[in-house]
Formats: C-alpha cells, structure tokens, sequence
C-alpha cells in the first residue's frame, strides 16, 4: 500500500455499503422507489441503520407515531442539521452519557438517531470539524469519510484523562467517544474507532469468518483475546500510531508530550505482538484484507 488512501479504499466494503442500504430501504419502504441521496452511499448506509433499529424499537413499544416517523424520514431528517467537515456532512450529537440506553443490541451504551435527536451544540460542532480536517491533513480522509459519520461526543474530560470510546457492530459508521476539547487528540479517537468500522466491514464484506477458538494474548488488555478482538487491536491501534507520528510534527508543549508518550506507550505494546499477529493473519482468507492489515501494523511497527 503506497499511501494511506490505498489502505483504506476497499471495493468490497462499497458493494456492501449499496447493498446493505438497498435491503434496509426495501424492508422499511417495500412500495418505494429509493434513489441516490445527496449525502453519499457510506452515510446512507450508516444513517439506514438507524432508521432500521429506530423502527424496530418503535414497532416493539407499539409506539406507531415514531414507527411512523422512522419509515418516513429514512434518512433520519439528518441533513439539514449536520455539521459541515471537510469528509462531508457529519452528525454530530452530545447526549449524557446516563441517558444512553443498553440492551440486547450491545453490551455498550448506545444512542440510536430519532425525532427527537439534540444535535450538538455549535462549540462541539466546530471541534468536530477540525477533528476531522485533521485526520485529513494527516491521510485518515478516505477512512473517515465512510465509517464515522455520526459522532456521538460523551464526556468532556481533562488532557491525561482515560478516554473511553467505542462503536457497536449493529450502528456501523457511528462512533461514540468522550474527549478532551482538543481536534488533535479527538481525530486519534476517530481513526482509532473509524478503524474498527472499516474491519467490521471488510470482514463481512469479504465473508471472512475468523475461527475463534485460536486465543491470543492481548498486551492492550492484558488477557487471552479471541482472534478476532486481536485483530482489531492489530489494526486499530497502528492507525493511531500512524496518526500520531504525522501529529507530533506540528504540535507543542503539553499536547506534543502527550502524544509522544501515546506513541512510546504503543511501540512498546505493539512490538510483543509480532509473531502472534504473523499467525492471526493467516485465519483472514480474503488476499486484499489481509494484505492491508499487514501493511499498516507493519508501518506502525516501523516507527
């Protein structure tokens, strides 16, 4: 892979973007004739997934009035209230971490686009967008511009903080993360949680099933992992590596000290890994995938 747009641009991942999108629609509007939207085929897909778990959820309360709103508003009424970024249109939303509800869809918290969805406020709209101007600047565009397309920002936090982020498979193209009111740190947190949108994908894209009763010990989580949350650590964290490497070169002070210290921390961690991600890989049986997987740990573990 010559640069960062080559690792990211896999054809599979668009096929299952438009069909998955095309089933959604013709499952919750069956008579209508669904065309393109002005907002791109990755935010389609992300923002039908909503409307599928909002309208599901609906129909199981027997709330008809939402049930209605979701079969109406198939893309979620989101448009005229996204945030402008230099990937697209994004959606960014800020509720309270307590509100968020838990159930059989996710072992996580989650927050599912609706009628009565708060966007965020401007301030958190405009870290947003430099967020993602400079995961651009950086190479991540291509990345980010389809698997995070709805920003859920949780709690704002201090510099040196435990930020708690994640997505849930169920949501793709959604991410939720706290932060710390800086774009740079915030652009980390969204190529690291983009990453693991973009190998849920391609791993279904492919039909990739990763056999997971091989175990692998994670130096993340300090515990024996199933293949496949090995993998997606093996992924996951190089891309922050190699974001954090091109960050370094034009921050200062607190923030730059910060960052070194990431970046050290994951070299460390990274480099006992090399053999078990050597036979990881060999459970991947899709050629591109695995190539791209190998490419960018091996960048990272290069730096």
């Amino acid at each position: 892979m010559e640069t960062l747009a080559d690792l990211f641009a896999f054809p599979p991942i668009n096929r299952l973007h438009h069909d998955r999108t095309h089933r959604i629609h013709t499952v919750i509007r069956p008579r209508t004739q669904r065309s393109q939207s002005d907002i791109g085929p990755a935010a389609d897909y992300c923002l039908a997934h909503h409307s599928l778990e909002g309208a599901e959820a609906a129909a199981r309360a027997d709330d008809t009035a939402t049930f209605d709103w979701y079969i109406t508003h198939p893309d979620m009424s989101a448009v005229p209230n996204s945030t402008p970024t230099s990937v697209g249109p994004r959606v960014v939303v800020a509720p309270e971490l307590t509100e968020l509800p838990r159930s059989a869809i996710s072992e996580t918290p989650y927050y599912v686009l609706g009628p009565g969805t708060d966007f965020a406020p401007p301030h958190l709209g405009d870290l947003a967008a430099d967020a993602y101007g400079t995961a651009v600047e950086a190479g991540f565009g291509e990345l980010l511009a389809a698997h995070a397309v709805v920003l859920c920002l949780l709690r704002s936090k201090r510099l040196g903080d435990t930020l708690d982020s994640w997505t849930i498979s169920r949501l793709p193209g959604t991410v939720f993360m706290d932060h710390v009111g800086d774009p740079v740190v915030l652009a980390r947190d969204l190529i690291h949680e983009g990453g693991h949108n973009w190998l849920n994908d391609a791993l279904t894209a492919t039909g990739c099933k990763v056999d997971d009763n091989a175990r692998f010990h994670s130096p993340w989580k300090q515990t024996m992992r199933p293949a496949f949350g090995f993998l997606h650590a093996c992924w996951a964290f190089p891309l922050t590596m190699l974001f954090t490497a091109r960050a370094l070169e034009d921050t200062t002070g607190d923030l730059h000290r910060f960052l070194t210290a990431y970046l050290d921390q994951q070299r460390s961690l990274l480099a006992g890994t090399s053999a078990d991600h050597a036979r990881a890989l060999e459970l991947i049986s899709d050629d591109g995938l695995r190539v791209r997987l190998a490419a960018a740990y091996e960048q990272a573990l290069a730096l």
